[in-house]
């Protein structure tokens, strides 16, 4: 069959989605859900690349008789080929992804637990079942910029140093820095677009300094300098661990060296030269008592590097025989010199047995959870470090859970706590119908609503404020001296993809709440997704945007769900006075935002001829995808986790000459 497949083809598969999810990212929810008793192996659930609708896989006759097959359907058929667990990856999802990111899931990511239930031949046998050939790394050779264009100049000020922007997490760019101001907005046109072989999700954002543009190169491992004026490709590094998180950019403290920080999925922090692409350094960022990988981005600061570490036990915790559950949050700071550890923070104590059995007779352990999926906040004039933190995953329950927690940036002690919703005990077990690991022997939230995006610190004349979006749709306006609460504001019910689920945006007079609320509105769920806006000094309503779902001109053919998945999840960007959002069904929109008027649309959730020559497609903008420097806005589209319509592309787009 053809290498790109008909987008009917996978969606046909891909509306199978089962509930095993991996990738934790911010979200849990990226992970693995399991509505049954049965033990599962979930292996590619939880792979932090999901599936390309641009790369769909037959099984073929030698497939067939794999000796992985059964394996598979003994072990793993039962929750990725079930439609009622919506969240898993499909079959053909499963076969696109790669050894790597297979092995890491069942040996040291989140469905460990799972893994550890087949002997090692069999754990070789599904993998390589299910695993897409291996390719080579053929396709950068096309994309190398001519000589006289490789050379990187780092002299000019970051225009987009990373996730946030700034340390405060803004999301906020000037007009000088972007490049771009509101004016453009309603002129811009497609100045190219690259995609990248082997991926699913586009979720990452980039760095932009200059005439280069930094970012990692979807699923294939490799971080990229691209000339921002062709997408011409002037270093490449490929990572020895996939690569989740965002870039961050920066002086490695008084050390004269330009670096790229990131984390990837074994729990590394690594630090590359910025001009050549060498690294120099690599170090274990997690605590020292505790597992966990890096979801969230590194921060970068002065002589610190802070780490969010994201552990909890979520995933596995939908195996009845696992003693549930261990793993928690944390949080370190690095010398960012030498990527030595400086301090540690736990959201909790390690896990104990605490006497309580499950339904299947299996001893049960706390407290866990409370990890750290979103970028930490650096406060530099008070010293602190603002940290977001997710549900517990077994009980006792914790008060650092679906929490706002202030620590102190030179020893990482505690200063002040704000917890959102109190007794949240949530893992995968819990579903339609829950496992006997769900945590409801005891009395508990049952949400699953934690911060998924980071706190936004706001510097104003009438008194800062920290912000925090939440996925059960609150918007919560802090003290960032004491942590108590100014205001708060809530829209719709909620959900675990959201409410509010990567984050929101701020210009400092007006605060920016992109809600997802996927699914249908149905007796007890009514949801509102859109863009709510209000103002920062008191919480009052500024403008709202509904967004209502377009299923029309093909769109239901190309995009998964569309009359369900559309809402805004993806962290928002603001530019000179233009607000740049991107839903699940692949629509990009730039609002006024002083008015919340429409100044542009560009659907994504197509295919595209790239000037890479690699077939690219479109669709959900998810996550950290949008970002702007040097005249261009960017955006990566496409995020097949979550029953979402996968993609590859990197879309540049520029305003046009008048």
């Amino acid at each position: 069959m053809p290498l790109v497949a008909p987008l009917s083809h996978c969606a046909r598969y891909l509306a199978n989605f089962a509930a095993c999810l991996l990738t934790p990212v911010k979200a849990r929810l990226e992970e693995f859900s399991m509505l049954t008793t049965h033990r599962i192996v979930g292996l590619a659930c939880l792979l932090l690349a999901t599936c390309s609708s641009v790369m769909a896989q037959q099984p073929t006759a030698d497939a067939v008789s794999h000796p992985g097959r059964q394996i598979y359907q003994q072990a793993c058929a039962t929750c990725h080929g079930n439609p009622d667990m919506p969240r898993a990856h499909s079959f053909e999802t499963l076969r696109m992804m790669n050894t790597q990111t297979l092995t890491l899931a069942l040996t040291e990511g989140i469905m460990s637990a799972q893994g550890a239930s087949l002997s090692p031949a069999q754990r070789a046998q599904v993998i390589e079942y299910l695993a897409r050939p291996d390719g080579t790394d053929a396709w950068l050779a096309s994309m190398r910029c001519a000589a006289d264009r490789r050379q990187i100049n780092l002299q000019p000020a970051a225009a987009f140093s990373g996730f946030g922007v700034d340390a405060n997490n803004s999301r906020f760019l000037t007009s000088a820095a972007a490049g771009l101001n509101n004016a453009d907005m309603s002129r811009l046109e497609l100045a190219w677009s690259i995609a990248f072989p082997d991926t699913t999700t586009m979720r990452a954002a980039p760095v932009i300094v200059g005439n280069t543009l930094f970012t990692i190169a979807g699923d294939t491992g490799h971080i990229l300098a691209l000339d921002i004026q062709s997408g011409c490709v002037q270093w490449d590094y490929a990572s020895p661990n996939p690569i989740r998180a965002s870039l961050s950019y920066g002086e490695l403290g008084n050390s004269g060296q330009m670096a790229l920080v990131f984390g990837d999925t074994r729990g590394n922090v690594q630090a590359i030269n910025a001009e050549s692409g060498q690294s120099i350094w690599i170090k274990d960022g997690r605590a020292s008592t505790n597992g966990g990988r890096v979801s969230g981005s590194v921060i970068l600061h002065e002589d610190k590097i802070i780490v969010p570490i994201s552990d909890s036990g979520v995933g596995a915790g939908a195996d009845p025989t696992f003693e549930c559950c261990i793993g928690h949050g944390a949080v370190t700071a690095l010398n960012a010199v030498t990527g030595d550890k400086l301090w540690e923070y736990h959201t909790m104590p390690a896990a104990t047995y605490t006497a309580a059995v499950n339904s299947a007779g299996v001893k049960l352990r706390g407290p866990s959870g409370a990890p750290v999926w979103a970028t930490p906040t650096v406060d530099g004039q008070r010293g602190l470090v603002y940290i977001a933190t997710g549900e517990n995953t077994s009980h006792p329950a914790t008060d650092t859970s679906d929490a706002i927690i202030a620590l102190d940036l030179e020893t990482g002690s505690v200063r002040w706590l704000f917890q959102a919703l109190a007794n949240d005990v949530w893992n995968m077990a819990c579903g339609r119908r829950a496992g006997p690991n769900c945590p409801d022997q005891q009395v508990s939230a049952l949400k699953d609503y934690d911060f998924g995006g980071p706190a936004v610190l706001v510097e104003r004349a009438g008194g800062d404020v920290l912000l925090a979006g939440q996925k059960s749709g609150d918007l919560w306006a802090l003290n960032p001296d004491t942590g108590a609460v100014l205001w708060h504001q809530r829209i719709g019910d909620g959900t675990a993809l959201g409410g509010n689920h990567w984050g929101i945006t701020t210009d400092g007079e007006r605060v920016y709440l992109p809600i997802n609320d996927p699914g249908v509105a149905r007796p007890g769920f009514n949801p509102r997704p859109g863009m709510y806006s209000f103002f920062v000094g008191n919480g009052e309503s500024s403008w709202t945007y509904p967004l209502q779902a377009d299923c029309g001109n093909g769109r239901d053919a190309r995009v998964l769900r569309c009359d369900s998945r559309f809402g805004f999840s993806a962290t928002p960007l603001m530019i000179d006075g233009a607000l740049v959002s991107g839903g699940l069904d692949g629509r990009l929109f730039i609002f006024d935002s002083d008015t919340g008027s429409v100044l542009f649309q560009f659907d994504t959730a197509q295919e595209f001829v790239t000037s890479n020559g690699i077939p690219g497609k479109g669709g959900a903008i998810d996550a950290h995808a949008i970002a702007a420097g040097s005249g261009m806005l960017f955006v990566g589209s496409g995020y097949g986790s979550f029953g979402q319509t996968p993609g590859n592309v990197l879309l540049a787009f520029k305003p046009r000459a008048d």
